[in-house]
């Protein structure tokens, strides 16, 4: 992405947690630590089955009366009736307030352009009452700003960007291994830290219990991880569920398709480094995998 562009991001929703109790329910269920979200600060994280398992990952971003979560527009019911099963006697309010706001991607170069303007150096900053936040995942992916729809022509215009094809974003998440589309195949089909939600700053291992922490602190702790979630590059059309060989061994299957493919890719048995950079087949095509970790 050039500098003075912007990407919309269509089939992005959006969720408010409000309430006196927000801050303590969140942190019981989510996988990253609540206490790291302020006005100055957002982060990456998920809610997984209670055996450990990917369910649904987002952002969060601090609002006047709570939280935002930042999420795939198209689970975002199944989402809100997944947190609903955690709020108990909690006061809590669950809203999709998906209809009134936009998130908006932005170069980094132009981040640092507004942080320079506000004099503010920190990964999350108000403009205009809007926040724009640093991607925690991986920095090159830019920032997101979240700002309200009837706003969006005025936020545009006032920060100088003009709005690029998403693809530009799909073609950048893809190159450094962030799945955008397709998320919701990801469900139950691998648990969390073979979603890579360490190396994306996703999970704390110090904040304490939440759904799955038993599972995922086990795998962290023995070192169990023999899978992991990887892009792949594939000459011909792919299927989800694909087998990937290498030698007539079975290495990997395909999670996500066309156009933007991932697949959960052995570890061990054989050895990554056995078939990492070699040509690999996937249902008689040839396939590459793309490692960015």
């Amino acid at each position: 992405m050039e500098k003075d562009q912007i990407v919309i991001l269509e089939d992005r929703g959006l969720i408010s947690i409000s309430g006196k109790d927000a801050r303590e329910y969140l942190q019981n269920i989510i996988t990253n630590d609540i206490n790291k979200v302020s006005e100055t600060s957002s982060i990456f994280s998920a809610l997984l089955n209670p055996q450990g398992k990917y369910l649904f990952e987002f952002f969060i971003i601090k609002s006047n009366n709570g939280y935002f979560l930042d999420c795939d527009k198209k689970i975002n019911e199944e989402l809100i009736s997944n947190l609903a099963k955690y709020k108990l006697r909690s006061q809590v309010e669950i809203k999709d307030l998906s209809s009134e706001f936009f998130i908006g991607i932005i170069n980094l170069d132009k981040f640092k352009e507004i942080q320079n303007n506000e004099k503010n150096k920190t990964d999350t900053i108000l403009y205009k009452e809007s926040p724009i936040f640093v991607d925690s995942r991986k920095k090159e992916l830019g920032a997101r700003i979240l700002s309200n729809l009837k706003k969006l022509d005025l936020a545009i215009k006032k920060l100088n960007l003009k709005k690029s094809d998403i693809r530009t974003y799909l073609d950048h998440a893809y190159r450094h291994g962030i799945p955008v589309k397709g998320l919701e195949n990801l469900k139950e089909q691998l648990f969390g830290l073979e979603a890579n939600f360490e190396e994306l700053n996703g999970i704390d291992f110090k904040k304490g219990c939440y759904v799955g922490q038993e599972n995922t602190a086990r795998m962290k702790l023995k070192n169990k991880l023999r899978r992991r979630l990887l892009p792949i590059k594939v000459e011909g059309k792919i299927n989800i569920g694909s087998e990937i060989m290498f030698n007539n061994n079975k290495i990997g299957k395909v999670l996500i398709g066309d156009p933007y493919p991932f697949a959960l890719i052995k570890m061990f048995d054989p050895d990554f480094s056995e078939f990492d950079e070699k040509e690999l087949l996937v249902n008689s095509n040839k396939a590459k995998i793309i490692n960015n970790y």
